[in-house]
């Protein structure tokens, strides 16, 4: 199954330290916290952060693909698009930070290229950022689905 979100409108909370924190959809980002093998649920947690820290970058086109019993690669794939190779690299960036932060060994590929497409592999998550032409040339989406129907 392929879900795509538009763009929600981003809320602001207050913290406690008067802080302020973008959410999406009135939800926090934020990561599970945990070590070792993740569970089904710490694993769609993390695929929610990871869309919603996306989302808080600005990324188009965020697409979550199920994997799952479909291939021993990942349970999911996340495909987005920025706006341009700098935007690209922010994204991935600004992303690989805060993997970290909340504890997650994060492998990352395409960095040094041209920007047209960065790989992040976390956990069993990988995250596809690209610009809008070679989304369109590769056609992650449409490559799924039609493997979806061919094993149905």
């Amino acid at each position: 199954m392929i879900e795509k979100t538009k763009k929600s409108s981003q809320k602001t909370v207050q913290t406690s330290k008067d802080k302020k924190k973008s959410t999406v959809a009135g939800l926090k980002a934020k990561a599970p916290k945990v070590k070792g093998t993740l569970s089904k649920e710490q694993i769609k947690e993390l695929l929610t952060f990871i869309t919603k820290k996306l989302d808080e970058g600005k990324a188009e086109e965020i697409a979550t693909i199920d994997l799952e019993g479909k291939t021993s690669l990942a349970d999911f794939l996340v495909v987005a698009s920025g706006t341009s190779a700098r935007h690209i690299f922010g994204l991935a960036n600004n992303l690989m930070t805060d993997l970290k932060k909340a504890g997650y060994a994060a492998k990352i590929s395409g960095e040094n290229g041209e920007g047209n497409w960065v790989l992040i592999d976390v956990v069993d998550i990988i995250v596809h950022l690209f610009t809008p032409q070679t989304r369109t040339l590769y056609d992650l989406e449409g490559l799924w689905q039609k493997a979806q129907r061919e094993s149905e």
